[in-house]
């Protein structure tokens, strides 16, 4: 009965959304890829927004339901069942369509995709003015429903296909599963990343230390292809990774697609804080720092947090690389030999590895296969064991990474171990009542 109830409701929402985007017409920017797809899209909504009218996705609307609910400026109850909030929902989709509003010029979409057909359904409707590819992974979430990595990326591939003529689509260059997105369509192509022939690009990046040598944020300059002009300075407070990098990159393509200030549009990210669970720096307890970046994982996701934990200068002496990771969901063949891969380069990174999980215990065995000692690496079964037990572990100096797939609430590990928990609704992610409720 719920499937069939969400299932009219998709079907109410989606003839609402086709209505209002044949109403007002918006430009539409479509993100997808594996890995990177919300950032991708905040980065673009805060670089956008200095010079126009903008509307992007609530949080990961990125779905058959998700995406609809985004075009109506919508969140949705938080239980799919209940009828009075779906009514509400429905009535003032209607409003927008009937009566006159200031629409926004642009929509941000994210669009993701759990299981075949996904993506073709959603374009069979949306045809974006822009396509965005963010990274492919070789291992990706959501795999397990798919054939192969390939059929996920052909899913995807959808997406461009449905480009509107006279449309561009925008590349990562250092990934070349997503170059070869440019043979789905005879479009125009703006190429980011650092290889050759990209055309906006960055270097020079380097992480902010304050005067305690505590790490404040990241910055880099982005050099732009064909422009006389100096590069520009983007400052990111509060994250850490060259990934983003790579967002900042793809949504100042955006700009130079529209022949915008890209020095305002650089200028606009200082005054941004990082999504909630997305490599976030957040004050610990005993003077530790944790990087949360608990809003999901997969396999590339996980060896990129441990890039950055290695890239962390330590603040003090005697201070310990921390890693506290849980199972990494949807992997299905792939989920042993993607376990044991983390714990290998687990170990040649922290000084603590803690897992959570049944998956993980394959982690666990190859880590101290590749040299961490039995009082180094700890196996709990849920996230909340894990947090009560590293509290008292940790120390003065330690930097805490902490990661895993949004089914093993790996929040509840920072909300245990972060300084002021107090303010845990403000900076860590899954704090509306549908996820407390779980």
């Amino acid at each position: 009965m719920r499937d069939i109830f969400r299932r009219i409701v998709v079907v109410i929402l989606q003839w609402e959304a086709k209505a209002v985007l044949k109403r007002y017409k918006p430009s539409i920017i479509g993100i997808t890829g594996t890995v990177g797809k919300t950032s991708t899209k905040e980065a673009v909504y805060t670089a956008l927004s200095q010079f126009e009218s903008v509307r992007r996705s609530p949080k990961s609307f990125n779905s058959d339901f998700g995406v609809p609910l985004a075009i109506l400026g919508q969140k949705g109850p938080a239980d799919v069942t209940d009828m009075a909030g779906w009514l509400k929902v429905f009535l003032e989709g209607l409003i927008v369509l009937i009566f006159p509003h200031h629409y926004p010029r642009w929509l941000i979409l994210e669009i993701g995709t759990d299981r075949p057909g996904d993506i073709r359904e959603l374009t069979q409707w949306i045809k974006p003015d822009v396509v965005i590819v963010t990274k492919l992974a070789e291992v990706p979430v959501h795999v397990e429903a798919f054939g192969s990595p390939e059929d996920l990326f052909a899913e995807k591939a959808h997406l461009v296909k449905a480009l509107k003529p006279g449309g561009t689509l925008i590349l990562n260059a250092d990934d070349s599963d997503v170059v070869a997105f440019r043979n789905y369509s005879e479009e125009r192509v703006i190429l980011f990343g650092n290889s050759a022939g990209s055309d906006v690009s960055a270097a020079n990046y380097k992480i902010i230390y304050d005067d305690k040598k505590i790490p404040r944020g990241v910055q880099f300059e982005v050099f732009t292809a064909g422009h006389e002009s100096e590069p520009v300075t983007v400052a990111l407070s509060g994250t850490l990774g060259e990934s983003h990098a790579y967002h900042v990159l793809a949504a100042l393509s955006v700009i130079k697609l529209l022949n915008e200030n890209m020095a305002a549009a650089a200028k606009s990210f200082s005054r941004e804080s990082p999504p909630p669970g997305r490599v976030r720096i957040i004050e610990g307890l005993k003077d530790s720092i944790i990087i949360d970046d608990t809003y999901n994982s997969s396999p590339v996701a996980v060896e990129e947090a441990l890039k950055i934990l290695k890239s962390v200068r330590l603040p003090v002496r005697g201070g310990r690389r921390i890693a506290i990771l849980g199972d990494m969901l949807e992997l299905g063949r792939y989920t042993i030999d993607a376990h044991k891969n983390i714990g290998k380069k687990a170990a040649k990174i922290a000084d603590l590895l803690a897992v959570v999980g049944i998956r993980s215990r394959a982690t666990v065995e190859e880590a101290r296969s590749a040299g961490l000692g039995e009082s180094e690496v700890f196996h709990f079964d849920d996230s909340i064991e894990a947090g009560k037990f590293m509290k008292d572990l940790i120390k003065k100096g330690d930097i805490i990474l902490v990661k895993g797939s949004q089914g093993m609430r790996m929040e509840r590990v920072v909300e245990e171990l972060m300084a002021h928990p107090e303010d845990k609704e403000k900076l860590l992610v899954r704090q509306d009542e549908e996820w407390r409720n779980r």
